[in-house]
């Protein structure tokens, strides 16, 4: 079956699952050339599609977030008692303080009234005319500028409880929150169709925290359409020449790392490829392809696992006015302090059923080889959103027990998203399924005999590892039968019986 967590919906009916987040050491960001902006509004795209299936509301993901700048963007949330008022304070710098207005912060779930959004249709009448709360801890948080610190203090929620007492809000600098992410009144009823989105920060937030009126505002064109797809995205951002605006009207909401790259002699992520399993004959409709004949496929699952001892982290950065991003891998010392980067590469959104997220190129390589290593068949599978979904080894050096407790984690992220991290901790190994199209192995044609299905990690050498020699598994597997009628045998490996 199609991995389902890989698979971004957002429904009315959609549970959010709040991880705690432990704070690591970092190391401190380099200084920049000229200080950003306390705050700034970002939109990921000039122009979003946004999916949603019959007869149920639409959720206004519009790719807009806020941006920390140069210093992390923190408010303290108390009352001394459930008779007292609530008084918010923020943390300027460390061992500086100032008290907000009294009245801005009047309970614990964000700021009220934050932004305010105007929707008009294509005739010009406003179909949205609202305000809305932002809560800084929103669960959809990512790193937006390489030198920033690898991860973030901050929790992903706001408080909710009639009885909390105190509360922390914060952005990590050079972080971002979506801003639709902890909107509940995001989901409208709108028809299919054409329209203009305007977000804007209310008065007085843009006075007390310094955000300059260029970056309090965003235009976004947007375009609603209803999809019979079960796996139809939240909001896709449009490709070059669909899209309603230019590449020179589209934002640079992150920025790139600057000076030298460094690949220091630091731990190093070590990939290895599992031998594949769970393989059988399917068919096309099992393939995800068209019936247009007796087509038969061979379906494997594949692993890729991280021996260690450091994690592999690899931030991607969008190119404006594209479905692209910058991809580069950041390396660590043993106490978790970020030490160096180096790019390595591109990650592409796939707009494909079943996809819709961001995947990393060139992670691993499946073919079908013959018993003289020659290429029979090769999958179409070449780019991943990396996860970890099965602990392989969690005695090796370095082994993560819990890698979804600290924000060291995967995002692979709707096409509004402006940045992503994905990363493969060690002890873990990412398990793909060949079901979707393209991925399987076409053996309709395929003589009967003996073949190996190679699974290659790192192929191209684009992610610094501590080993390559161990970067390719190969399984044995006997094709035989007749055409329509194929069928497939899997001799044990090295003792252990998994076909």
């Amino acid at each position: 079956m199609p991995r389902p967590h890989r698979i971004r919906r957002v429904r009315p009916s959609m549970i959010a699952t709040v991880f705690l987040l432990l704070p690591l050491s970092f190391a401190a960001p380099p200084a920049v050339a000229a200080p950003a902006p306390q705050l700034s509004l970002v939109a990921a795209a000039a122009s979003v599609t946004i999916d949603r299936f019959p007869d149920e509301p639409v959720f206004l993901d519009l790719g807009t977030n806020m941006v920390a700048g140069s210093r992390p963007f923190e408010i303290r949330v108390k009352r001394t008692s459930y008779r007292d008022p609530i008084v918010a304070t923020q943390v300027v710098r460390p061992g500086v303080t100032r008290r907000l207005p009294a009245g801005l912060v009047e309970d614990f779930g964000g700021f009220s009234d934050f932004l305010h959004l105007t929707l008009t249709d294509a005739a010009g009448a406003k179909v949205v005319d609202r305000d809305q709360v932002f809560c800084p801890n929103a669960w959809e948080t990512v790193r937006v500028r390489p030198d920033a610190p690898p991860t973030s203090p901050y929790p992903q929620l706001c408080g909710t409880n009639p009885f909390t007492i105190g509360s922390v809000w914060g952005i990590q600098a050079g972080w971002a929150v979506n801003t639709s992410m902890g909107d509940f009144d995001a989901f409208v009823d709108l028809p299919d169709g054409s329209y203009t989105a305007k977000v804007r920060v209310n008065q007085p937030y843009p006075q007390v925290f310094g955000i300059p009126p260029a970056q309090s505002a965003a235009t976004i064109k947007v375009t609603i359409r209803t999809v019979d797809s079960p796996f139809g995205g939240a909001a896709t951002a449009d490709t070059p020449g669909r899209a309603a605006s230019s590449q020179a009207d589209a934002p640079r909401p992150a920025a790139r790392p600057a000076g030298r790259a460094t690949v220091p002699a630091a731990p190093r992520p070590d990939l290895r490829p599992l031998p594949a399993w769970g393989i059988g004959v399917i068919g096309p409709e099992e393939a995800g392809v068209p019936a247009t004949g007796p087509q038969q496929y061979l379906a494997f699952n594949a692993n890729v696992w991280n021996a260690g001892p450091s994690p592999l982290v690899v931030d991607g950065f969008r190119r404006p006015g594209t479905l692209l991003m910058d991809a580069y891998q950041y390396f660590f010392d043993t106490s978790g302090h970020q030490v160096g980067w180096a790019p390595t590469g591109t990650l592409e959104y796939d707009q494909r059923d079943g996809h819709e997220h961001w995947h990393f190129t060139d992670f691993a390589r499946y073919r079908l080889l013959t018993a003289d290593n020659q290429v029979a068949v090769r999958s179409q599978k070449e780019s991943f959103c990396l996860a970890p979904t099965d602990a392989i080894d969690l005695t090796v050096r370095g082994a993560n027990w819990k890698p979804f407790i600290t924000d060291l984690h995967t995002a692979c992220g709707g096409s509004s998203a402006i940045a992503i991290r994905e990363t493969l901790d060690t002890g873990w190994g990412d398990t793909y399924s060949q079901f979707l199209p393209g991925q399987s192995f076409d053996i309709t044609n395929v003589p009967n005999g003996t073949y190996s299905i190679e699974v290659v990690a790192n192929p191209d050498h684009r992610l610094y590892e501590r080993s390559t020699s161990n970067n390719r598994s190969l399984r044995k597997v006997i094709l035989g039968g007749t055409r329509g009628h194929r069928t497939v045998t899997v001799p044990p490996y090295q003792g252990i019986d998994a076909p």
